[in-house]
């Protein structure tokens, strides 16, 4: 087991704090077992930790390889102040295991009748099935299965039926801990990389989807288009580590990179929906309602506001909803593998639309990038309401010499929330310095999402 997975076990804080400041250490990695730190943290009942994982972003509802999450193991060994941080932060209460169990199954199976009541209290359906027919009460001793039949009912529940196992109503968006190796090996070979299809050609390089056959994970690789200069894989090796950012939820890492000239190539986890771009513009099966694209704007300002906590900044990150890519859960992931390396096309700007003007008329050590990545949200969230494509009448080059030396800004058309609307044009304010930060956004994304 490796020492976080320990430290987290035995409930070594202090040990667990430093590992989480280090970028490169995935929180949501898995041991052998696919434990992830957090289901450690909610075995052994260390809510400080607990506590600690789940404000850096640990995915709540991260399964092991039984399809356990942290709410079942806490529920399972009594740990009712884990629990509530669980519950309080959105855990799926209802979700089932490969035993078909929940977490109440499992509170009522040891007699614990505080966390059950707080799991009922909370939402969670007293009647579901596990594989074996059984409902959480089922599970219950004596006088404690009166006592929670008679809480359920007083919750609004029906106790007359059982809902079957594998009915799918009750089954929500699992995800397992990721493989521990995605964050240990930096440097691959080509070999190890099993190509099978081509996805884009620009001229920065080719995409390919294939399978990391280490442990056959499916993979995004990208091989940049670069020149022979012999100081290029050099600048290559040293620029490549600061993109594995394995620390946030809305951070898609690099997770490592081949070094064998003619070929760079940039490898990231494969997301089978693609970019923001494409679920907007290019026909998805997803449905980007306003509540969903609410909660795109939240993940992404969450991630930006934690890239803006990095000194020095990620250099060349020009943010757009081509560089956001959608996890299997529909977690919006800022993509590391877009930024740019100092050696490639140093002149050229291929998305002006979604640039701050001062970004397109002054050298990037000029400005103020973090005001220049608040105006390229705005233009996020014109996208994401209106579903529009910023300035599709016009060619790249034209909107950047139009942004920049013609004042060529979006419009918000009518029916747009006020709210929405005033948000966006603060964030657009032509003065860089009076734009807010992240920081100051995001409760008012979370404020709208909930009216």
């Amino acid at each position: 087991m490796d020492d976080i997975f320990h430290w987290c076990k035995d409930g070594n804080a202090m040990l667990v704090r430093v590992w989480l400041d280090d970028t490169a250490h995935d929180m949501n990695q898995g041991d052998d077992h696919g434990f992830s730190p957090l289901h450690w943290a909610s075995f052994s009942g260390h809510t400080q930790i607990a506590e600690m994982l789940v404000s850096k972003g640990a995915r709540i509802n991260a399964t092991n390889m039984g399809d356990d999450t942290a709410l079942h193991l806490a529920a399972a060994h009594g740990h009712r102040d884990v629990v509530m941080l669980l519950l309080k932060n959105k855990a799926d209460i209802n979700l089932l295991n490969e035993h078909g169990n929940t977490p109440l199954h499992y509170a009522c199976f040891w007699g614990y009748r505080d966390i059950a009541e707080d799991l009922i209290n909370s939402g969670a359906i007293a009647n579901i099935s596990n594989k074996y027919g059984e409902i959480p009460f089922d599970k219950c001793k004596g006088l404690l299965r009166q006592q929670l039949d008679e809480l359920a009912i007083s919750n609004g529940q029906d106790m007359s039926r059982k809902f079957a196992y594998k009915d799918q109503a009750w089954y929500g968006t699992t995800k397992r801990s990721r493989d521990a190796t995605l964050s240990r090996f930096a440097g691959l070979a080509l070999e190890e990389l099993l190509l099978q299809s081509k996805v884009s050609s620009t001229p920065s390089g080719e995409t390919w989807k294939g399978v990391w056959q280490r442990n056959k994970t499916e993979i995004s690789a990208k091989f940049l288009a670069v020149g022979g200069e012999a100081r290029i894989p050099r600048d290559f090796a040293e620029e490549y580590p600061r993109l594995r950012i394995f620390s946030h939820p809305n951070v898609l890492p690099v997770i490592g990179c081949v070094n064998s000239p003619p070929n760079l190539v940039v490898v990231s986890q494969w997301m089978p929906y693609g970019s923001l771009y494409k679920i907007l513009h290019e026909g998805s099966p997803i449905v980007v309602d306003t509540h969903r694209a609410l909660q795109f704007a939240i993940d992404i300002a969450r991630g930006m506001a934690f890239l803006h906590t990095l000194n020095p900044l990620i250099p060349r990150f020009y943010l757009s909803s081509k560089h956001i890519m959608i996890d299997e859960d529909l977690t919006a992931r800022i993509n590391m593998a877009d930024a740019k390396f100092s050696f490639q096309e140093k002149n050229k700007l291929y998305s002006p639309a979604w640039m701050a003007p001062e970004a397109l008329q002054k050298k990037h050590s000029e400005i103020n990038v973090r005001a220049a990545d608040m105006w390229s949200f705005a233009i996020l969230l014109w996208e994401l309401i209106t579903r529009q494509v910023p300035f599709s009448e016009h060619s790249p080059m034209e909107v950047g010499m139009k942004i920049a030396l013609e004042a060529l800004r979006v419009s918000i058309p009518p029916g747009i929330s006020p709210h929405m609307s005033r948000l966006i044009k603060i964030c657009m304010n032509e003065e860089p310095g009076k734009r807010p930060s992240f920081d100051q956004i995001i409760p008012i994304l979370e404020k709208m999402k909930l009216s």
